[in-house]
């Protein structure tokens, strides 16, 4: 079996218009996946303000930044490791205020196992959940 679970980004930053918005909705839902917010850093000589969320034992990773344009066709999508993270992702997604894009469900067109689910974020941010590996 293909072992399709790392990459070597190391971290991503991405522009929103309203990081306090952006954290109240970011929160709840990474929280849904076990990825904690670790750093805020207000806005100061370095920049705007930011806030990294990763897994707590490691480093922050993924990091939103204030003030900043969302790009077009933006995605952004988490492996999980099991189906059932994916459907809680989407469930606490849209809880949390997201558009529903696509419901979990196997994509074929990617690969027989691969299990996603996709919703858009408050500021029009494509994200999805995915699980590489087949059903328990």
């Amino acid at each position: 079996m293909t072992d399709r679970s790392g990459s070597r980004i190391d971290h991503l930053n991405i522009a929103v218009p309203d990081i306090r918005a952006a954290m109240a909705f970011y929160r709840p839902v990474l929280a849904s996946i076990g990825i904690a917010q670790m750093l805020v850093v207000p806005a100061g000589d370095h920049g705007p303000a930011m806030t990294g969320y990763g897994w707590p034992d490691r480093k922050p990773y993924f990091w939103l930044v204030d003030g900043g344009t969302v790009g077009t066709n933006m995605h952004l999508a988490f492996t999980v490791d099991t189906r059932a993270e994916v459907d809680t992702f989407h469930r606490a997604a849209l809880a949390a205020g997201a558009t529903a894009r696509e419901a979990p469900a196997v994509r074929t067109e990617y690969h027989p196992d691969y299990y996603g689910g996709f919703v858009d974020d408050p500021h029009g941010i494509n994200l999805e959940a995915v699980c590489h590996h087949p059903a328990a």
